[in-house]
């Protein structure tokens, strides 16, 4: 399937993982369980899938399996996920693999392993998504088993274009990673929710622009609000997604800079001048006149540290991020049809302990005209975005107007 890399910069982390993902394929469910020591399987017969076959079938056998590929060299990668192996042993084993495709009069080329998995960086670099090239996957989730074949990877050329190739960037009021601002807008979204196509309101909707969520008759959100928009990342990636996207700021120069920056955007994907609308506006008064279908957005984080303060500045801190965006619930609060999904970037503070400084209003929310979403597998003060020694955190919560 294809992967995400969601957190994968070793300077980032967003907390907190449970471990790999089983992942299938329709064509991949046939497989022996593996678990400590891998061993080699030579490939199936189908393009996208991966069906292990033993050595003893013969060389003519393991011949027939690559011939679909096309002709040269083949380039083959390893990935192991929640396997206990190390990163030697899956070395090993390409080369085992490397024999037995060598056998056949193939040549094949191994990508060697620094760690357990490959990075998507590798992944393109290698072109094991193309013809040719494979990344084979090897899962567990404890009690089985999965081989899988990575179909597609990142763009990371792509994200770091958005991320530092835009024209109007700013360090001093914080740079929101294109990813998170993803991860903010599908949490915002939620469950899609099946509905009549004809129930959309616009041609131009994901539901519409989008064959797969058309035919399958799905109901997306239409129009993305982001009432603290800087320099327009989380706007630029609604964009992206399909969505319309309202922005308003309380600078103009915030406003100016998120202009410039879809301008920009503009030029690099087919985007319509008609899908976005900014103003200025204080998020804890402003009246907004668009449609309002869900809220993605960082917040307002304090004043940047560079260190940790004295425990009554941090406090100070605290309250006064606190009183502005329990203004800004309350004023949003009043424009939502109820069942509209917010999600918000928080500031949490790192102590240095491993453990975080939460605002108050989380526990307010209720008294607020809100219902915290709570997930099955992570508690939300564990939804934490962070790089290491950094004293401002991003915490993501998703709330529902009552």
């Amino acid at each position: 399937g294809a992967r995400g890399d969601a957190v994968r910069s070793p300077d980032r982390h967003l907390r907190r993982g449970r471990g790999p993902l089983p992942l299938r394929h329709p064509a991949a469910r046939r497989h022996r369980p593996v678990a400590g020591r891998l061993r080699p399987a030579a490939v199936g017969h189908h393009r996208h899938a991966v069906r292990p076959r033993a050595p003893e079938h013969g060389h003519d056998r393991r011949r027939d399996a690559l011939a679909h590929l096309p002709g040269g060299k083949f380039t083959l990668g390893l990935s192991s996920y929640g396997v206990k192996v190390a990163s030697n042993d899956i070395n090993k084993t390409g080369l085992k693999i490397k024999r037995l495709i060598k056998s056949t009069g193939r040549p094949v080329r191994i990508v060697p392993n620094m760690t357990n998995d490959l990075s998507s960086a590798q992944v393109l670099h290698n072109q094991l998504t193309r013809l040719g090239g494979w990344e084979l996957l090897v899962c567990s989730d404890g009690q089985r088993a999965l081989l899988a074949q990575t179909l597609f990877v990142q763009d990371i050329g792509a994200y770091a274009a958005r991320d530092q190739a835009r024209p109007a960037r700013d360090a001093r009021v914080g740079m929101l990673p294109p990813k998170l601002a993803q991860i903010i807008i599908n949490l915002a979204v939620g469950q899609i929710s099946r509905s009549q196509v004809a129930d959309s309101g616009s041609e131009n909707s994901p539901l519409t622009t989008n064959p797969a969520y058309r035919q399958a008759g799905y109901q997306l959100p239409n129009t993305i609000l982001d009432p603290f928009c800087g320099t327009g990342v989380v706007l630029q990636e609604a964009l992206l997604m399909g969505y319309k996207a309202t922005g308003t700021d309380l600078e103009i120069r915030m406003v100016e800079y998120s202009k410039t920056n879809l301008d920009w955007l503009a030029t690099q994907y087919p985007l319509p001048a008609t899908r976005y609308s900014l103003a200025q506006g204080d998020a804890t008064s402003h009246a907004w006149t668009d449609q309002i279908d869900a809220v993605a957005c960082e917040t307002y984080l304090g004043r940047p540290l560079a260190h940790l303060p004295a425990p009554a500045d941090l406090q100070e801190i605290i309250n006064d991020v606190n009183t502005i965006l329990r203004k800004f619930l309350k004023n949003v609060a009043a424009q939502l049809s109820p069942g509209t999904r917010l999600c918000l970037a928080l500031p949490a503070w790192n102590m240095g302990t491993g453990k975080f400084k939460h605002l108050p209003l989380i526990d307010q929310l209720t008294d607020m005209g809100y219902n915290l979403i709570k997930f099955e597998h992570v508690r939300s003060e564990e939804l934490i975005y962070y790089r290491e020694n950094q004293v401002v955190a991003r915490q993501l919560i998703v709330i529902e107007k009552k």
